[in-house]
């Protein structure tokens, strides 16, 4: 069961959130007259101006977000679209973090091995789907793309790269479990020390 129940339950973009988003693309005027005639339609927005994204599979994104909102700063806006989490950071995350990552040896053999999903950044050059205003109902046998944290202000506070590092460090020790003791011997016998006289 998910633990992510301190984390704001909003299911749509406000009007400020809607101009946030329209204001990364080049014409946010037109972003934004499409989106109140569709508001149910998502839109493909450029990333290094407004935002930088950073992609994760959904399971290893959700253990961040429990991390980010139990025991560090929360959230800026976040999305799940195709089996990915997208969480939105400030312009020039998406050049910094991989350098970060690369310093905390998360390309090594080990932390592949280990089940550690990659992190996907886009940046200047790069541009993402975000889902529609409103929630949309599922196509097929993929759930429609959803808001998981909707943006709400015209400036939303963005994660930058340490707290989304921080944040992957801290999913990962919880999910690989690391122990510095040897494993059980299966075929020791065990024996109830606590009754002894």
């Amino acid at each position: 069961m998910s633990s992510t129940r301190n984390v704001p339950d909003v299911s749509g973009v406000t009007p400020d959130g809607a101009a946030w988003l329209a204001s990364a693309g080049t014409y946010p005027r037109s972003t934004l007259s499409l989106w109140g005639e569709r508001p149910g339609a998502p839109l493909v927005l450029p990333c290094g101006v407004v935002f930088d994204v950073v992609s994760v599979p959904a399971v290893f994104g959700r253990r961040m977000l429990d991390r980010m909102w139990e025991e560090g700063p929360g959230s800026g806006p976040v999305a799940e679209f195709r089996a990915r989490m997208l969480l939105f950071a400030p312009p020039g995350t998406a050049q910094r973090l991989p350098a970060l990552l690369e310093w905390e040896e998360w390309g090594a053999r080990g932390a592949r091995t280990d089940g550690v999903p990659p992190l996907l950044c886009h940046g200047a050059g790069d541009a993402v789907t975000v889902p529609a205003l409103v929630p949309a109902e599922p196509v097929g046998p993929m759930p429609a793309a959803r808001w998981l944290v909707a943006p709400d202000t015209r400036r939303p506070w963005l994660p930058g790269p340490e707290v989304l590092l921080w944040a992957a460090v801290r999913a990962a020790r919880a999910a690989v479990r690391i122990s510095i003791f040897p494993p059980p011997d299966r075929g020791a016998n065990v024996y109830d020390v606590s009754r002894r006289r």
